[in-house]
């Protein structure tokens, strides 16, 4: 860390952070990430992902790693009453429209060691631990960051952005005077993470049980390990509840005992459900815990924060390269925040069907789900389908309705070689059109527009010789099932819009390239430009 201007400081060197300076190092950008903690934290916390969240890590060149270290979920979550009767089973098994596992569980830690081992591989990328941010001077052209450092002697560094992964107390959130909405939701519960000794298989793999003596979440730590997360009752207090001997008491129920696991972490958590009312402002940002907080029934939490840094790195890459303006970053707040907000509601309501201590009521709620057939759809709360914001989103040109909503990432062919969509595209915005390559490469106007965004276009179709071969079929009936011919896809995989007709192509660039508030192409860009890795 010679040179102190650098593009990006991102503080805390979380899972979030350690994406976030991953994902903008692949894209050629000057990283110092600044952790306060000089060691990483070694107990479990976050233990699940979803099939969207193992696409992000495949775009960091990541998926053997985390393979290694996560497990996939080869059955139901399912939530019983305290007869052991289904309430609802929710299936997570299979693979996803992204590509991978529709749910996955694995151990912060591990996660954290391969992150961190990424970056570390990274010559512009510095992850420097041991430095606690106690300044941060915003100026017109860059931000001064001051921290306390007993590893190294500067003290300051200064970057042309400064974004905050820095926990539920966020300095920079602070810095940025952006204010937290609450929904009043709180309920303490005891986290016990243990490590097996014997061979037991547990079916389901992952469930609730809706004792209201208790209520119990039973789930995979990962690979090796498992997880119990207990309900504080009325009376009980936070201290007494934290100890290993509480552990130990309520892990004997399920036949967990000294000799047969050993007890890796306990400790006493309150769900919450928050977010702030801003994520960025000028060249501050913020995301992960810094930005919101949510009960971790919908498994949520930590893929919300890695959502974030998607969304942010490609946006904060324009910026830095001169191609698009600096407005352009307050879509981060609009389309992350509408989004988050649904993963919030999502887990609130599912937390209040779980979190019933009456008996009456939970006699009443048990009732009315036995009489649904374990659906989800018939049973659960019914909450919004998750769409961005109002952003970098099609409003004039979205045949299809799709603006806003994750692409899918279906297997593809070139010539004798087969994988999944984006092993083949890479980083940056793809155009997806269905049908004969010469739909729509012949139009000057067209390929204009595509150079001045950045969007490479791609003709898909399960015959004939398009750039992209239809390998299983799957794109095809997407296509129809959507009744598009084209769609753009951003690099954060979410759709900026559909067309039905490929005569409507030049429109949905024009209006891409007004979104993305695109700038000329300045000769003085610190970058190439160029987003594909």
């Amino acid at each position: 860390m010679q040179d102190n201007t650098h593009d990006v400081v991102v503080v805390g060197a979380g899972p979030v952070g350690l994406t976030l300076g991953r994902m903008l190092g692949l894209r050629g950008h000057d990283v110092v990430i600044v952790e306060r903690w000089p060691e990483p934290y070694p107990l479990p916390r976050a233990v699940h992902f979803d099939d969207e969240i193992g696409r992000v890590f495949q775009s960091m060149d990541l998926t053997d790693e985390v393979e290694s270290i996560s497990e996939a979920v080869p059955d139901y979550y399912e939530w019983r009453n305290a007869a052991g009767e289904a309430l609802v089973r929710i299936d997570w098994s299979g693979t996803g429209p992204n590509g991978w596992p529709t749910a996955s569980f694995f151990s912060q830690p591990q996660l954290e060691k391969v992150l961190a081992e990424a970056v570390a591989t990274m010559p512009n990328v510095t992850l420097l631990r041991g430095a606690e941010v106690v300044g941060i001077d915003e100026g017109a052209d860059d931000v001064a960051v001051t921290f306390t450092s007993t590893v190294v002697k500067q003290r300051q560094v200064r970057a042309r952005f400064v974004v905050g992964c820095d926990g539920a107390n966020s300095f920079v959130r602070e810095r940025m005077g952006a204010a937290m909405h609450d929904e009043g939701f709180f309920f303490d519960w005891l986290i016990v993470d243990t490590i097996p000794l014997d061979d037991r298989e547990w079916a389901p793999q992952n469930w609730q049980l809706c004792d209201p003596a208790r209520p119990t979440t039973v789930v995979s730590g990962g690979p090796g390990r498992r997880r119990w997360e207990f309900m504080r009752l009325p009376g009980e207090t936070r201290e007494e509840l934290n100890t290993p001997e509480k552990a130990w008491e309520l892990l004997r129920a399920w036949d967990r005992t000294p000799e047969n696991s050993e007890l890796e972490r306990h400790a006493v958590y309150t769900f919450a459900a928050r977010w702030a009312d801003r994520w960025n402002a000028g060249r501050l940002a913020i995301a992960g815990d810094a930005a919101h907080q949510m009960p971790p029934f919908a498994g949520q939490g930590m893929c919300s924060g890695i959502r974030d840094a998607a969304n942010l790195s490609w946006k904060l890459d324009r910026v830095l390269r001169g191609e698009s303006d600096l407005a352009l970053l307050d879509s981060y707040s609009s389309e992350r925040s509408a989004h988050l907000q649904h993963a919030v509601t999502m887990s609130v309501e599912l937390g209040r069907v779980i979190c019933v201590l009456d008996e009456e009521k939970a006699t009443e709620r048990d009732t009315r789900m036995i009489g649904g057939d374990a659906d989800p759809a018939k049973v659960l709360p019914v909450t919004a389908l998750p769409v961005l914001g109002d952003g970098v989103t099609a409003q004039d040109t979205d045949g299809g309705g799709l603006r806003g909503t994750l692409a899918p990432q279906f297997p593809v062919r070139i010539g004798a070689h087969s994988d999944l969509l984006d092993e083949v595209t890479g980083f940056g915005s793809v155009l997806l059109v269905r049908g004969k390559p010469d739909v729509a490469h012949a139009d000057p106007t067209l390929q204009r527009l595509l150079d001045s965004t950045g969007v490479r276009l791609k003709t898909v179709a399960e015959t004939g010789a398009p750039d992209l071969l239809d390998a299983t079929g799957q794109w095809t009936r997407w296509f129809h099932g959507q009744n598009i011919s084209a769609v753009l896809v951003r690099p954060d995989h979410y759709i900026f819009g559909a067309v039905t007709d490929n005569t409507q192509l030049t429109d949905l660039l024009s209006e891409y390239r007004d979104r993305l508030r695109a700038l000329d192409p300045s000769p003085t860009s610190p970058h190439p430009a160029t987003t594909t890795v």
